[in-house]
């Protein structure tokens, strides 16, 4: 898979207790819109997708995740591979944090089906939207919150703005100013 980009803080103890969680992401593009997970609480946007269990591989990852976080049924057939962001700071926990992200583009069945959120993204009111991708970058970008979840959040912003220099959301009309 194509790096993307990587994200290193450099704010951690060099050679200190590291923690690695890689994930899988969904890139679901409808009529010229994103999907994207929205946390209430926190006024921020972010990919459907989540951990990777170290038994399952990473489409089985991608689709329980968006289904849990999303109601969303991934179509197994469309799973591509987008490309990887590696990500590089200091943990909560351990010294060093370190998180490949993969991103997969993907195609869902119409239908939504129930949410099945873990405790913290119930608390922060995750739902599902789907909105045009500037808007969810100018949300991340204002949004502030600690050190650690703000480099999510560039994350996300930064991966968007790749979709949208490489075409995913051409047809839109350069004057359409409805976000």
């Amino acid at each position: 898979m194509r790096i993307l980009f990587e994200m290193d803080k450099k704010d951690y103890v060099p050679n200190g207790s590291t923690f690695s969680r890689p994930s899988a992401r969904a890139v679901i593009i409808q009529d010229g819109k994103i999907a994207m997970v929205y946390s209430k609480k926190y006024n921020y946007y972010k990919f459907p997708g989540g951990g990777i269990e170290a038994d399952e591989c990473m489409e089985d990852a991608l689709i329980r995740e968006v289904l849990e976080e999303t109601g969303l049924c991934v179509i197994r057939d469309s799973v591509q591979e987008y490309g990887q962001v590696h990500r590089i700071q200091k943990g909560t926990k351990e010294d060093i944090f370190i998180q490949d992200n993969y991103y997969f583009l993907c195609c869902v069945k119409e239908d939504i089906e129930q949410q099945n959120l873990d405790k913290y993204e119930a608390e922060e009111g995750f739902t599902l939207e789907f909105l045009k991708p500037q808007l969810a970058i100018d949300v991340n970008r204002k949004t502030i919150l600690d050190d650690f979840t703000q480099v999510m959040l560039e994350r996300e912003a930064l991966v968007l703005e790749l979709l949208i220099q490489e075409g995913y959301f051409e047809w839109i009309e350069e004057d359409d100013d409805t976000l």
